[in-house]
């Protein structure tokens, strides 16, 4: 259920500093029916840096099983996410040319980034552990594999398929712990011409933007590049180039080969020149991570203080969005019911259901016109914008938003 990690994930080293401790917490996505408030568990959260490699992880993994085989995070509810999608594959089919080509997306949730690939003429797969999301978007056009990609799964894959010029793991590969595995099975069943790209929040841009939010059990790694580079060297891969996309707060697009492929003979500037401004920023100094958790815990103070202000001044204050990052925010934070009223959520699945940790209720955004708050608490805050531009008509009739990080921001 709980396993505490001694080691590195990357290097293997057993120097782990420990230098943000949120306390024991309810995984993120573990929204809750009535029935089951009482009994709701809770895990360890804490962020380590090896002082070996400097690679930022978790102390603690929680058994993936618990986490993702009845998942509620559904990846287009979010129409500027699919959009998002749609323009990775063309990027993906210009560099590669993908038609009639093998393609498989680790994670792959409701088919989100599946189905451009194979509108684009790609022979695009993809896997993922939760049955009933998997089984949608196999409905909907984006053939799934229910399970864990593994080394055992890509040799089965490259047997049945044959092997992919594209493997992509987007906002997946820092969610599993045993990294080596992923490694083995990306050259098994890795083209000698075809990339393997990861997506997933940047670890540089969480730091000066305080985002600590992103922090949950899920998300077991949090990237940067330099540790990255000698990782993938171990596996006969290279690190060949390295995007940045603003989606999640920043992200990184890392782009990976077989060692010496003739596709991709030497890493591009950007690698290097990455590596270069992670040591301008301060990843190899422990002293920039200390300040950061204070940093948090300022965040913490100013927020609830801000909450209490208006609440004490008779204000009705909601939630907009469920996020797993929300749930962070709000168990560390201490924001529960008496504070938010409600959250409101497209997600259909998450409506009707409490939030774990704070036991908030969830509800559809109906709720806004019939019950009228004064403020929303943007929880997703990464589609603030979109957001606000949705509710144009709470705007209108004189409602204010409230966006949480790097610091709390009235608006309107």
């Amino acid at each position: 259920m709980l396993t505490e990690k001694r080691r590195c994930r990357l290097c293997k080293g057993a120097r782990l500093d420990t230098f943000l401790d949120l306390g024991e917490q309810p995984p993120a996505n573990a929204f809750l029916r009535e029935e089951d408030l009482a009994s709701e568990r809770r895990f360890p959260l804490s962020v380590a840096r090896c002082a070996d490699c400097a690679f930022v992880q978790l102390r603690h993994a929680v058994d993936p099983d618990l986490l993702f085989r009845e998942y509620v995070y559904v990846s287009s509810t979010s129409p500027s996410f699919v959009r998002h999608f749609e323009r990775y594959a063309r990027a993906m089919d210009e560099r590669l040319g993908l038609s009639g080509a093998v393609t498989l997306d680790i994670g792959s949730n409701d088919g989100v980034l599946v189905r451009p690939l194979r509108a684009l003429g790609a022979e695009a797969y993809g896997v993922d552990p939760a049955a009933a999301i998997a089984g949608r978007a196999a409905a909907q056009g984006a053939p799934t594999v229910v399970g864990y990609f593994t080394e055992a799964f890509a040799r089965r894959f490259a047997d049945e398929r044959g092997k992919a010029k594209l493997i992509t793991a987007n906002n997946v590969f820092a969610h599993i712990d045993d990294l080596d595995d992923i490694a083995r099975g990306v050259k098994a069943l890795l083209r000698e011409d075809g990339l393997f790209v990861i997506e997933a929040p940047y670890l540089v841009d969480l730091l000066e933007q305080r985002l600590f939010d992103t922090v949950y059990h899920e998300h077991l790694s949090y990237l940067s590049v330099a540790p990255l580079v000698p990782f993938f060297q171990r596996f006969g891969l290279a690190l060949v180039d390295v995007g940045h996309e603003p989606v999640h707060g920043g992200s990184l697009r890392l782009f990976v080969a077989h060692a010496g492929a003739r596709a991709f003979p030497s890493s591009a500037p950007s690698v290097a020149e990455r590596v270069a401004r992670e040591g301008a920023s301060g990843l190899g100094d422990v002293a920039t991570f200390r300040r950061f958790a204070g940093a948090v815990e300022e965040n913490k103070r100013a927020l609830v203080e801000l909450l209490a202000a208006l609440r004490a001044a008779g204000k009705r204050v909601a939630g907009y969005g469920a996020p797993a990052k929300g749930n962070t925010l709000l168990n560390h934070f201490g924001i529960g019911p008496e504070t938010l009223d409600y959250i409101v959520d497209d997600n259909p699945l998450k409506q009707g259901l409490y939030t774990p940790g704070m036991h908030i209720p969830v509800v559809s955004a109906l709720e806004l016109e019939r019950r009228r708050p004064d403020h929303l608490l943007i929880l997703a805050w990464n589609f603030a914008q979109p957001v606000m531009e949705s509710q144009r008509a709470f705007a209108e009739r004189g409602g204010k938003f409230i966006v949480p990080v790097p610091t709390p921001t009235v608006i309107g």
